[in-house]
């Protein structure tokens, strides 16, 4: 398993690699490091997203399809969503979620699980509902 920090609104988290999400993990992690924007959630609940609109992940040319993928994440708990149905994006739950978009219930790859700083979670998600966008960052450690 590899260790990856995530700085976003000021907090930073550490995470480590799910090791059912081989795929997911190898793939984004030679994205890194990877800065995006990161926004609140609309139909799930208490999490916020990385909206990638027609991004496809991918390893070696392929597509990256699902994999341990779940439609409740727990707290800490960050999805990669392959697209289909929706948009591709990124969801980080930082409190009761599930998973979802105006066509209905998705599920998402469990790719990566934040071990640090998970008190920090809900303050980030209630930023970024009340001040709108902010920066994230994903870079190895």
């Amino acid at each position: 398993m590899a260790r990856l920090r995530i700085t976003a609104a000021g907090q930073v988290f550490e995470a480590e690699t799910h090791p059912d999400a081989p795929e997911t993990v190898k793939a984004f992690l030679s994205m890194l490091p990877y800065k995006q924007k990161l926004i609140h959630v609309r139909w799930s609940g208490e999490g916020c997203w990385v909206p990638l609109g027609e991004f496809r992940l991918e390893n070696d040319g392929k597509p990256v399809g699902f994999e341990n993928h779940t439609s409740h994440p727990s707290v800490g708990d960050v999805l990669f969503y392959p697209g289909g149905y929706s948009e591709t994006e990124i969801i980080m739950a930082y409190g009761s979620c599930s998973f979802s978009s105006k066509m209905g219930q998705l599920a998402g790859n469990h790719f990566l699980t934040i071990v640090k700083g998970n008190e920090q979670l809900r303050p980030l998600g209630v930023k970024v509902l009340w001040e709108g966008a902010q920066d994230v960052l994903f870079e190895l450690i």
